[in-house]
């Protein structure tokens, strides 16, 4: 029987492939172990560390709070924004918000947020207004009216578990007329704005919604909408006729926790908007809706000093008085410098009224 020959070729074939599927395997390890290293730096449960009392409170309120100063410092670009503000938050209970994709349902997750964006709005915004509005079976309820006191609002929000199961359809064009409503007597020197909260894909109207959608514009009132199932039509124009043409501010969650940082997103002071250069300002007039005052400084004096003439006039000040009621031992210097004053509040002086800071 012929000896049985290998030719060289096939062996170095054969250690090639072995070469080549040994680096694979350790380069497999060592990506490997570089994701199990990632992994073991992202599980934020590894952070948490028992407190003095044996419970995880601590640790959970040092997260809560690193969250939110990373929220205030995300935007560190120098703009204006609106601290009175008149919020009118939209929330759907339709039978879509039954939905459970996010647990325990869109519904019972919608009113645990709520909380949460209650107690966060006023503490951001404390002289602003805040109103909820409902979208059930087809009508708009009206689950608080305008008002400041976060306790009212937080009640309404708890009877809502009890009280409305989702049900129905939504009716976009009756939720937006009563927000409008609402927000009609708010002043000009605060902003108007509706939060919208939409977790269906359609809304069922009695008239025309885009007619709703214009007097919005009109009357200066900008939207923004968080959407819980996919982008609708509807929605986006509601925000881009009312955000100038953007539509920034039309979201759609991902999962629980985009949900909660997209609501306390707006908890936040919005951008206020400059005057258009089409419409022409006043003469003298910065552009915005602003109030000149003055805060001054208390100095004491060495020696008796002579009111403002103003202010001796507004006090009924007249040669018959005896001339000591004319002299205090103190002044309130206007920030210009070149007016004396004894009292605050007091008249305008030099243009602009004085007013006193907190921290005097």
């Amino acid at each position: 029987m012929p000896p049985t020959t290998v030719s060289r070729a096939g062996d170095a074939s054969d250690d090639d492939e072995d070469a080549i599927r040994s680096s694979s395997r350790r380069r497999n390890r060592g990506g490997a172990s570089e994701n199990a290293r990632d992994f073991e730096v992202t599980r934020t449960w590894d952070l948490l560390q028992e407190g003095e009392d044996g419970t995880l409170t601590g640790a959970v309120f040092d997260l809560l709070e690193s969250d939110k100063r990373r929220r205030l410092i995300k935007d560190t670009t120098p703009l204006q924004r609106g601290i009175i503000r008149h919020v009118i938050l939209i929330i759907d209970m339709s039978i879509a918000m039954a939905e459970k994709d996010l647990r325990p349902t869109r519904y019972l997750l919608t009113i645990t947020y709520l909380a949460q964006f209650i107690n966060e709005f006023f503490e951001q915004n404390p002289i602003s207004q805040l109103g909820i509005v409902g979208m059930h079976d087809g009508i708009a309820i009206r689950i608080s009216d305008m008002s400041g006191n976060p306790t009212e609002h937080l009640s309404a929000v708890a009877k809502m578990r009890s009280s409305h199961e989702p049900k129905g359809n939504p009716s976009l064009e009756n939720a937006l007329e009563m927000a409008r409503a609402a927000l009609f007597h708010a002043p000009q020197h605060g902003t108007r704005e509706i939060l919208l909260v939409f977790g269906a894909l359609h809304t069922s109207d009695p008239g025309d919604v885009h007619v709703t959608i214009a007097n919005l514009a009109l009357a200066h009132i900008r939207a923004s909408v968080i959407g819980l199932a996919a982008q609708v039509a509807i929605c986006a124009e509601l925000v881009a006729k009312t955000n100038n043409k953007s539509t920034a501010n039309y979201h759609v969650v991902m999962h629980e926790q985009h949900y909660r940082e997209l609501l306390l997103n707006y908890t936040t002071p919005p951008v206020t908007y400059t005057t258009p250069a089409s419409v022409k300002a006043p003469a003298g007039s910065s552009g915005s809706s602003l109030l000149m005052m003055g805060f001054p400084s208390r100095t004491v004096s060495t020696k008796p000093t002579l009111l403002s003439l103003l202010e001796m006039l507004n006090q009924s000040v007249l040669p018959a008085i005896r001339m000591s009621s004319l002299w205090v031992d103190f002044d309130l210097v206007d920030p210009s410098g070149a007016i004396l004053s004894s009292s605050i509040p007091t008249t305008q002086l030099a243009g602009s009224p004085l007013v006193r800071s907190l921290a005097q």
